[in-house]
């Protein structure tokens, strides 16, 4: 397999960056890496604290739960600035995958030329 073809392969399928690390380009798939985990990390950290307050706004209610209930406390929970912060940090890793897949590629082309 030439070196785009895995440069990319593993930055699209696996995780950003990897195709970089594969490619020795370490601070470009570092960068990347980094850059998606600190991503994935805000979403999760989003998703405990919404859960957190869920379930106090549940357990204000003597603790009934049914559909209803749960609906009404998430969007009751959800802000403004909390969806600016999620949108946000989605697009970021979507740029980030399409640069990783992009860049692996283009770096592995040149290693291949480099090759032969």
């Amino acid at each position: 397999m030439n070196n785009s073809l895995k440069g990319a392969l593993l930055s699209g399928l696996v995780f950003p960056g990897l195709g970089q690390i594969i490619l020795k380009h370490y601070q470009r798939g570092v960068a990347l890496m980094v850059t998606v985990l600190v991503s994935f990390l805000v979403i999760v950290v989003k998703a405990i604290q919404q859960a957190f307050i869920i379930l106090e706004k549940i357990d204000l209610e003597d603790g009934l739960i049914d559909i209803s209930t749960i609906s009404n406390a998430g969007n009751q929970t959800s802000t403004t600035s909390d969806n600016f912060v999620f949108n946000f940090v989605t697009a970021l890793i979507t740029i980030c995958w399409i640069l990783g897949v992009v860049d692996a590629y283009r770096i592995g082309k040149k290693k291949d030329k480099e090759e032969h």
